[in-house]
């Protein structure tokens, strides 16, 4: 498995941008499905959006369908989140995830790497 390492979180106000990174080392991420999930306070882990293995492929939860855009550059082991518009419910953590699975899923439990998260805080 892949060790991954987030960054590129911070503070934003509402309506802002930000541009996550997750840093793949130890094994090449060209054979995993790579996802984000988010964790808020008081809230379960959540299915944000992932990218199939040709970077072709992408998937959004409908909370935030036609703001975020998942993409990968596997020949740099990387892999981005670009959010768009945000707003203060967008405020967790936020895993890159890494799974060797056949078939693409939105359960965390199908990610076998994870990174150490990246915070990511909208507010005014």
């Amino acid at each position: 498995q892949p060790q991954l390492v987030e960054s590129g979180g911070g503070l934003v106000q509402p309506g802002g941008s930000l541009r996550l990174s997750c840093a793949a080392a130890g094994r090449t991420i060209s054979s995993y499905i790579m996802g984000w999930f988010r964790l808020a306070p008081g809230k379960e882990r959540e299915f944000v959006a992932r990218i199939g293995l040709s970077g072709v492929t992408t998937y959004y939860s409908d909370t935030v369908k036609g703001r975020f855009t998942v993409s990968r550059d596997s020949a740099k082991n990387m892999v981005y989140l670009q959010m768009n518009n945000l707003k203060p419910e967008d405020t967790a953590v936020y895993y890159c995830a890494a799974s060797n699975g056949i078939i693409p899923s939105t359960n965390p439990a199908s990610f076998g790497s994870w990174g150490q998260g990246t915070q990511v805080t909208v507010s005014s």
